[in-house]
């Protein structure tokens, strides 16, 4: 990696959890240049603008998050084994698996009405979880682990919409309460249509 890359890359590291902490709107770029301890100048050189950063960030942290998920997916044996290990590795967002929580959820509400370029970044997030959720299910059906009229579209989207808004009521709380009912609702279902 050249070392104009390398200043970049780092800049990006420091600045996607503050991004997804703060908010793009509440984040400066004074923010991210004490993180870095790099002047505006140097800033500037890498990113035209806050806005061009901050897309850079929006795409790290959803690419970390990916990463690790599927990390821990890939160790799975079974169709069901995938989406346990999917809802258990949001189960936590007291102690989310990325600083600030779910970048799905932080920058969905914040750039729904004032960023398309992000707002189309998380949409595609989105549809790549509930594909991912609904390629698991359809493998299982196709295994024999599953039901075969279970419709796999309709629970990935339950299931991501359940994950995504016990994340939401966990961080607004500050427990996982709400959070422990929604895994043990969607874990149910799902032994509920396993063979």
């Amino acid at each position: 990696m050249a070392k104009g890359e390398e200043t970049r890359q780092f800049i990006i590291d420091k600045a996607a959890p503050i991004f997804n902490t703060k908010g793009i709107a509440a984040t400066s770029m004074s923010d991210i240049m004490e993180a870095t301890k790099l002047s505006k100048g140097s800033m500037y050189v890498h990113f035209e603008n806050k806005e061009v950063l901050a897309c850079a960030a929006v795409d790290h942290n959803m690419k970390v998050l990916g990463d690790k998920l599927m990390a821990k997916i890939s160790q799975s044996k079974t169709a069901k084994e995938e989406l346990f290990t999917y809802i258990d590795f949001f189960s936590n967002a007291v102690n989310p698996p990325l600083t600030g929580g779910c970048p799905l959820l932080n920058f969905g509400t914040e750039a729904d009405d004032t960023n398309p370029v992000v707002k189309e970044k998380i949409n595609q997030g989105i549809k790549y979880n509930q594909q991912l959720l609904e390629n698991s299910i359809k493998k299982g059906i196709a295994n024999g682990e599953f039901k075969p009229d279970w419709n796999a579209g309709d629970f990935a989207t339950v299931i991501f919409a359940m994950m995504e808004g016990g994340h939401l009521i966990s961080r607004m709380s500050g427990n996982n309460d709400k959070m422990q009912i929604i895994v043990k609702t969607l874990k149910k279902n799902i032994e509920e249509n396993t063979l």
